[in-house]
């Protein structure tokens, strides 16, 4: 079987890359070397493993980087364990299986998943009690926890909203932990809890959308570097895009903050990049679409929603300034632009 933490390390410094972060400083801080993430006979320690999430936040000097990584992490990068949740059929399948593969990923915690009349429940339980969560922990919590709520969208083709979202310790910026969980208050209990209503629990996985995604990704890693190499940031920024953009394209505001810069700085930079936000989010919306209308999967008027067009005639313009051709042509003939 695939050694699951690794390819959460590796996503993690690829992710890095994406915030400007130099890999080889990172590994070379963590005693590791990228030969060695690369080789599937080396095995990484816990202590590298630490090391590898304490010196990302320190370069990147993003307190809050675990969420910000879980906001950005995607399904395929838990290989095999991606495979089954991704398999399921309904929501409650996939977060059953989620649970009984977290020792796989991480050491730190375990799931524990409750069914009630209204709810259901998710327990984030630190392997090593409740009040023994040091710094790296804090932030492998933040991952799995973001990445519940966020990944299931791309399963389910709707925003997965929680009823409360509650942790076992004080939290720094509970606006963004908002923004990311998607809930308001985040509190503070003695557990870390996600309550989601019951009525999530048998909607059914779209595994199809699922294969949409991995056509997506695929796309995405054709504009990327070796992690040893550097990339623009306005390759950074439309990979971000096009890896996170499941039901419309995100804002300038949420890239930033995902960044951990302003949206004016990021507007700075990407204009001595030659660029701007909005060229980069149509140039998204392209290849989006295409893609979409390739798979066969979505009616048209379902693509313009997903791209977050209000009016279809809307999406037909735009789709015909980029191709010369309208959607409608374009899915039937299934011509390559």
């Amino acid at each position: 079987m695939e050694d699951q933490q690794k390819k959460i390390i590796i996503a993690l410094i690829a992710y890095a890359v994406q915030r400007d972060i130099s890999p080889e400083l990172l590994c070379k801080l963590s005693n590791i070397t990228i030969s060695d993430l690369l080789d599937p006979e080396t095995k990484l320690t816990s202590k590298q493993v630490g090391d590898v999430w304490t010196n990302a936040v320190y370069l990147s000097k993003d307190k809050l980087f675990g969420l910000h990584f879980g906001e950005s992490l995607q399904l395929s990068a838990l290989g095999i364990v991606g495979d089954i949740i991704k398999s399921s059929n309904t929501v409650g399948d996939a977060i059953t299986i989620a649970a009984s593969f977290t020792h796989l990923v991480t050491s730190a915690f375990r799931l524990e998943v409750l069914l009630t009349t209204d709810d259901f429940i998710i327990r984030f339980i630190p392997e090593a009690g409740d009040c023994h969560i040091n710094s790296a922990a804090r932030h492998i919590l933040d991952l799995l926890m973001v990445f519940v709520i966020h990944e299931l969208d791309g399963l389910m083709l709707k925003k997965l909203r929680p009823k409360s979202v509650s942790y076992g310790y004080p939290m720094d910026d509970k606006e963004e932990y908002a923004r990311i969980m998607r809930s308001v208050p985040i509190t503070v209990t003695p557990q870390n809890v996600i309550i989601f209503d019951r009525k999530y629990w048998d909607e059914p996985i779209i595994t199809a959308n699922y294969e949409l995604q991995k056509v997506l990704v695929e796309k995405v890693s054709s504009l990327k570097k070796p992690l040893s190499e550097t990339q623009s940031l306005q390759n950074r920024i439309l990979g971000f895009l096009l890896e996170n953009s499941y039901l419309g394209l995100i804002s300038l505001d949420n890239i930033a903050a995902n960044f951990n810069v302003s949206p004016r700085t990021l507007q700075r930079k990407l204009r001595d990049d030659g660029v701007n936000f909005q060229q980069l989010a149509d140039e998204a919306r392209k290849t989006l679409a295409i893609n979409y209308l390739k798979s066969g999967s979505h009616p048209i008027k379902e693509v313009s929603y997903m791209l977050g067009y209000n009016e279809l005639s809307a999406f037909t313009r735009t789709f015909k300034r980029w191709t010369g051709i309208t959607p409608v042509t374009f899915q039937k003939s299934n011509v390559s632009v």
